[in-house]
């Protein structure tokens, strides 16, 4: 486990997943086939409970231009500066289920941002860092 630190807010455009876990694959796809692939980009995959504690999942890229999610007809959020603590994942596609024990280990940790998201960041294409923000 590690702490990672944003230095500032990161502003993403989104595909909501119709449903959870089932629809995560299918909201990845939906957002690449909207945007060309740039290694300038962060992506992510957000979620936490909503709408009376069902989980909601967003496949989610970093806007790098702005209007950018406009042209794009998609809504946005901001994962929040601050530290995050994370779990590394290496070759997730390996065992897909490690990233479900990894945010069950970390949402079992004190001092979590209760308006946090559990926050998927794949940052290549093999490895992922899952995070939640601290207070």
């Amino acid at each position: 486990m590690e702490k990672i630190k944003f230095d500032k807010d990161i502003k993403v455009f989104y595909v909501n997943a119709k449903s959870f876990p089932e629809g995560i694959q299918e909201a990845h796809q939906k957002l690449h086939s909207l945007i060309t692939f740039s290694k300038d980009r962060k992506y992510f995959g957000v979620s936490r409970p909503e709408q009376g504690g069902e989980i909601v999942y967003r496949a989610a890229a970093e806007e790098l231009e702005s209007g950018e999610a406009e042209k794009l007809h998609l809504e946005t959020l901001v994962l929040k500066k601050g530290e995050y603590v994370s779990i590394t994942i290496k070759d997730f596609a390996k065992d897909i289920m490690s990233i479900d024990r990894a945010f069950k280990e970390l949402l079992a940790l004190p001092d979590l941002d209760p308006q946090g998201y559990c926050v998927e960041w794949y940052y290549n294409e093999k490895d992922v860092n899952c995070m939640i923000r601290l207070k």
